[in-house]
């Protein structure tokens, strides 16, 4: 078996969630039967036992703070839409968690210690509601708005539910509520005022204290994500500081005492502890590289998810133990990354580059776009680039104008000429790779999944004489139509991207979709597609396609019979074969190792 599908089968583990008053029982994702399933975990006995077995996968579960059973979310095939689940955490059948609540998307979850649920759906038809849930009675619904919203949290003594929302219209920057569980309201706080500050908050959890009304909030009036302390009942706001480059969130320790800082700068992640009245934060020593996920215990120890774009993933703890190691052959290592500093046109461009080892330059390049498009590639463990470098490749990924971790204006940079912004950072980066050598400019890849698909697409139109193939995964292809068929909160999202519906602005969604300029696409293209996607609908997928296949274009459609990505790790595999062999055929002066893959499943 090739290193790189050894990379995809190896067992992987989630950071293990934990009730908060039965803290020996946990909840994590596995894919160790080959595809990504929830598990519970009695820490105490040591048993770990799979709670949910479906073809497509299941990764979206919640442990009540009592423990004694998990909830879970259950779709159809990979299209987000469904009703959540119960199941005791010992084992045995499952039943509606929430009767009387129809399908949804889910839009938040919190459990509190009575049982009562609070729920957050959304439909096409009602936009976003809000429902308390208690046994023995009927759904209440408690919020309703056409835009995007969710359940925040729900504090410690069930009294307070805080919400987050976008009835001003911005789906990027949310607004903050607070109410009780009958939905009166108790407290506001709305940094996206009057319109023009373009300011956003977020949830990070109730104190863990009976009585205690604290809320810690992430809000971005300094011009990047930091936390504060919102008390909505006393009416105060307290800073802390955190002064620290970069992005901070955090959350509380479970006596409320302190606070567990993560930290993101600059594409790595490291955690700090604070404790409040304190004069800064003191570190929590992690390895260099990219902390995915933290959580205090109640003994004061932390446990975290960490990797390096070398190193595999693994579940640590401060006291120095691997917290939960799964059977099996671990993945291979791949190489580091090293950092780029571009100058763009917005700014200086950061993006990492993995080279082949012992090779020498140019080499064949991929530049792999991430997805989001607020999110960001970092120095962490990723199989798919690890796949390209076993291939002889060089492989570039480009935080652009969009990503986060790089400060609100960063992010906020794309509005209106979406997708274009990205595209000139990654043309920077472009012209960098190969004036230094790096990238052979007759072989150059442009790829990606989701909006990196959508990026992908756009540049290959776009950027005609830059790119000689292009492979575009669950892609935005024709941006009206996916506007049209996508969850509602994708429409808000868009709606906010580019300043309107494709009704109110169509110059807008023409400038910024790939159907615009598939008649200028000159190089090879591979789509794969989930047939029950609801983010990027397979039906503007077949627009693009029978576009190109009408001007006998070369391409290549592979659909499947998931959602928006598969959590099959068989799948996953087939997907990265059928793009690397597609590559090798169609990529002149390609490298042809002896662990090139055949066509094929």
């Amino acid at each position: 078996m090739p290193r790189w599908e050894q990379r995809f089968r190896a067992p992987r583990v989630s950071l293990p969630d934990w009730a908060e008053d039965a803290p020996d029982r946990s909840l994590f994702v596995s894919n160790a039967t080959g595809t990504y399933e929830l598990y519970a975990w009695d820490r105490a006995s040591g048993k770990q036992r799979q709670v949910t077995d479906r073809p497509n996968g299941t990764t979206d579960g919640v442990l009540p703070p009592d423990g004694a059973s998990v909830w879970w979310f259950s779709d159809t095939d990979g299209d987000e839409f469904g009703v959540w689940m119960r199941q005791p955490f010992e084992g045995g059948p499952d039943e509606p968690a929430t009767p009387g609540l129809g399908p949804s998307y889910p839009a938040g979850l919190a459990i509190g210690r009575d049982g009562t649920a609070v729920v957050g759906r959304s439909t096409d038809e009602d936009g976003t509601t809000v429902h308390v849930v208690r046994a023995g009675t009927d759904p209440v619904e408690i919020y309703r708005h056409r835009e995007s919203a969710g359940v925040g949290d729900l504090s410690h003594d069930g009294s307070l539910i805080a919400l987050e929302h976008t009835e001003h219209g911005d789906a990027m920057h949310s607004a903050l509520r607070v109410v009780r569980p009958d939905g009166t309201t108790v407290a506001e706080l709305d940094d996206t005022e009057g319109g023009t500050k373009e300011l956003g908050l977020s949830v990070l959890g109730f104190a863990p204290v009976d009585g205690d009304t604290r809320l810690l909030v992430g809000h971005q009036r300094r011009g990047r994500w930091e936390p504060m302390i919102w008390d909505p009942v006393a009416g105060t706001q307290t800073d802390l500081p955190v002064d620290l480059p970069g992005d901070v969130g955090a959350e509380w320790y479970p006596d409320g005492s302190a606070l567990l800082i993560e930290h993101s700068f600059e594409a790595r992640s490291e955690l700090w502890r604070y404790e409040p009245g304190a004069a800064g934060p003191v570190r929590v020593e992690t390895p260099a590289g990219t902390v995915s996920g933290a959580t205090a215990r109640p003994d004061g120890s932390v446990e975290y998810l960490w990797s390096s774009a070398e190193q595999p993933p693994v579940v640590r703890s401060t006291t120095g133990d691997v917290v939960l190691d799964p059977p099996g052959e671990k993945a291979p290592p791949s190489v580091p990354v090293r950092d780029v500093w571009v100058e763009g046109p917005g700014g200086r461009i950061h993006a990492l580059v993995q080279t082949p080892s012992g090779g020498e330059g140019p080499f064949p390049t991929v530049f792999e776009i991430h997805g989001g498009p607020t999110w960001h590639d970092s120095d962490s463990f990723a199989s798919g680039p690890a796949a390209w470098v076993d291939h002889g490749f060089a492989v570039v990924r480009v935080n652009y104008r969009g990503s986060t971790g790089y400060g609100r204006a960063w992010t906020d940079a794309l509005k209106h000429r979406v997708g274009l912004i990205e595209l000139e950072d990654i043309a920077a980066v472009r012209e960098w790779a190969v004036e230094s050598g790096l990238a052979d400019p007759e072989r150059l890849v442009l790829a990606g999944g989701s909006w990196g698909g959508y990026l992908t697409l756009l540049g290959l139109g776009t950027q005609p004489g830059s790119w000689a193939l292009g492979l575009a995964a669950v892609p935005v292809a024709d941006y009206v139509t996916a506007y049209h068929d996508e969850m509602e909160a994708l429409k808000a999202m868009d709606r906010t991207l580019l300043g309107g519906t494709p009704e109110e602005v169509p110059e807008r969604f023409e400038a910024s979709s790939p159907l615009t300029y598939v008649d200028a696409v000159r190089a090879p293209v591979y789509i794969s597609a989930g047939v029950n996607d609801p983010r990027c609908p397979i039906r503007q997928v077949e627009n693009y396609v029978d576009r190109l296949a009408a001007r006998g274009a070369v391409h290549e459609v592979y659909r499947y019979d998931a959602g928006h990505g598969s959590l099959v790790v068989d799948e996953r595999i087939k997907q990265v074969r059928l793009e690397l062999d597609f590559a090798l055929r169609h990529l002149a002066g390609a490298p042809r190792p002896e662990t090139a893959p055949r066509p094929g499943p």
